[in-house]
């Protein structure tokens, strides 16, 4: 890890912070490739006072754009509230599932089977990726500046348990997110066709790297409909149709 990753780290745990559209980061610090985003991350995770909790995912979009970032423990939330930074002025967020794993799946140069990985994982629920865009939009910012960043991520949200078979088999869920008379509909499908596909990669990939994963983190692996923007102190219903639906209110962070 050089010194110039280590600062970049900590600016970038830095900026985790309300309204914050920084510029891009110096150019002695910026990574140009998948390894050195990967190795900003892991010096913010040795830097960050609070373990990981979870991760972000998808199946590779190229050969050298990956998405894949750690969510810190105490960005993840439950019950009938929800806190975070408002991003242009409005609570963003992405509908997903969450695996959360019930047995630890340590570093591992050989990886493991789809068995082994279906072994570990646990509940599963209804979930929301918390958004939250800290380059500016003029900033030039690159795809490797922003996986450093994690890919817009400032947290996550699980909502209720739903059954194992639903979310296994959840290649396309209507969502339908209404606020007040304010409802909005979304044929929702999955980018990598099932929810669950992305993990297989993610816990290979990551263990090979040396990454520890423990009992009772949660795997987010992609949105069924993008973000969606909705209003602060307003109750907000959360359908997921045949599946479930809940009740959150969300506050801005100050």
């Amino acid at each position: 890890m050089t010194n110039a990753f280590k600062q970049a780290a900590s600016e970038l745990l830095n900026r985790r912070v309300a309204g914050t559209k920084a510029p891009r980061l110096e150019e002695s610090q910026r990574p140009h490739n998948v390894e050195d985003a990967l190795e900003i991350q892991s010096s913010m995770i040795d830097l960050h006072s609070d373990k990981v909790g979870g991760w972000k995912c998808l199946l590779p979009l190229a050969d050298d754009k990956f998405v894949v970032a750690p969510i810190f423990a105490d960005s993840i939330q439950q019950g009938d509230t929800c806190e975070l930074f408002a991003d242009n002025n409005a609570a963003r967020v992405e509908p997903e599932i969450a695996f959360v794993l019930n047995k630890a799946l340590p570093a591992n140069p050989n990886g493991y089977s789809e068995e082994e990985i279906n072994e570990a994982i646990g509940s599963c629920h209804m979930a929301l990726e918390l958004m939250q865009a800290r380059f500016a939009d003029d900033s030039g910012a690159e795809f490797f500046e922003k996986l450093a960043d994690c890919l817009v991520n400032q947290g996550m949200f699980i909502g209720p348990e739903i059954e194992r078979e639903r979310a296994f088999a959840a290649a396309n869920i209507d969502i339908t997110v209404s606020q007040e008379g304010n409802e909005q509909t979304f044929a929702g499908t999955h980018p990598n066709s099932l929810a669950q596909t992305p993990i297989y990669w993610l816990i290979n990939y990551m263990t090979r790297r040396g990454t520890d994963f423990a009992a009772g983190e949660a795997i987010i692996t992609g949105s069924y409909c993008g973000i969606v923007e909705v209003e602060f102190n307003k109750p907000t219903t959360i359908d997921y149709a045949g599946i479930g639906a809940y009740q959150v209110t969300f506050t801005a962070k100050q």
